[in-house]
């Protein structure tokens, strides 16, 4: 999909990887769920992102799950994330989402090391040679020590398929500020569940979501009532949504958002190690949420 016909628009489940007993990807059952979201309404996909647990999966398990995407996603995109150690390594997985089927990758700085602002555009510049997909950056400064700030993003506006940003820093006037400094050259999604309605409101064009892989249809609800000018509608769906989109924020959002795909029917909570799944405690918190939501599920119009 070329940068003009990609559509940044809707809601983008961040979706889970699933795995069998062996802790083995499961390559059914996550196509399988690959292709419910579909049916219930979401606009496209993000997979092996942070919730498709890409840093815990193998470069040819990477490679099949993408081409799993592309035999069900009809005219949905199909966004790959790229989260790799290196440059060298990046720019080969880029080449080879694009042969199996993406339509869009969403870029990380590289895995572990901290790059300084010129380390980070280089990376940015040398991935985005490599491919003719359209990219969406991920900040992310909490999760991965780095901050694509608004200098960087200046010494990237020539890199003409560099297109989107995906912003999931809590302080909701970078949309403000990116839209001051650059106006419509970058696409901006909602990268953050809790503070999704506000980037929307802000002008983010699309929700980029991790717990609407547990809850779709109420996604998809609360953006088309947005868009729809029906604010009293969407924040009522968002009022009844937040508690479970707080999970977003937490450092074990991969595990409560399998934990609430489990308890809707919809996936398992197996992890990959070092993650374990929930217990104790916060297993209890968490499911009491998710039962507490699916208990009183707002109506659909």
């Amino acid at each position: 999909m070329s940068t003009s016909t990609m559509k940044w628009s809707g809601v983008f489940p961040a979706a889970t990887t699933q795995f069998d007993e062996q802790l083995a990807v499961d390559l059914a059952a996550t196509q399988q769920g690959f292709a419910k979201l579909l049916e219930d309404g979401v606009d496209g996909l993000v997979v092996i992102g942070t919730c498709g647990e890409n840093n815990s999966l193998e470069p040819e398990e990477k490679r099949q799950i993408i081409a799993a995407a592309a035999e069900v996603k009809g005219s949905h995109p199909i966004i790959a994330g790229v989260s790799e150690l290196t440059t060298e390594r990046a720019i080969k997985f880029v080449q080879n989402a694009e042969a199996l089927g993406a339509d869009a990758l969403m870029l990380l700085p590289a895995m572990v090391y901290v790059p300084t602002e010129d380390e980070l555009i280089a990376h940015f510049k040398a991935v985005a040679a490599a491919t003719s997909l359209p990219i969406m950056l991920y900040n992310n400064p909490t999760a991965y020590r780095v901050n694509v700030s608004l200098e960087s993003l200046a010494k990237l506006v020539d890199v003409k398929n560099i297109v989107a940003i995906k912003e999931s820093s809590a302080d909701t006037r970078r949309y403000t500020d990116l839209y001051n400094a650059y106006g419509d050259r970058f696409h901006i999604l909602a990268g953050l569940d809790d503070v999704a309605l506000e980037g929307l409101t802000l002008g983010a064009c699309a929700w980029i979501s991790g717990l609407t892989s547990a809850f779709p249809q109420e996604s998809v609800e609360l953006v088309r009532a947005f868009k729809a000018g029906d604010m009293a509608r969407a924040l009522e769906i968002y009022r009844w949504f937040m508690p479970l989109l707080h999970l977003d924020a937490g450092h074990d959002l991969v595990q409560s958002i399998k934990l609430a795909e489990q308890i809707m029917g919809r996936g398992t909570e197996r992890v990959r190690m070092p993650r374990l799944p929930l217990s104790g405690a916060r297993r209890d918190e968490v499911t009491a949420m998710v039962e507490k939501a699916a208990a009183t599920r707002p109506t659909q119009a």
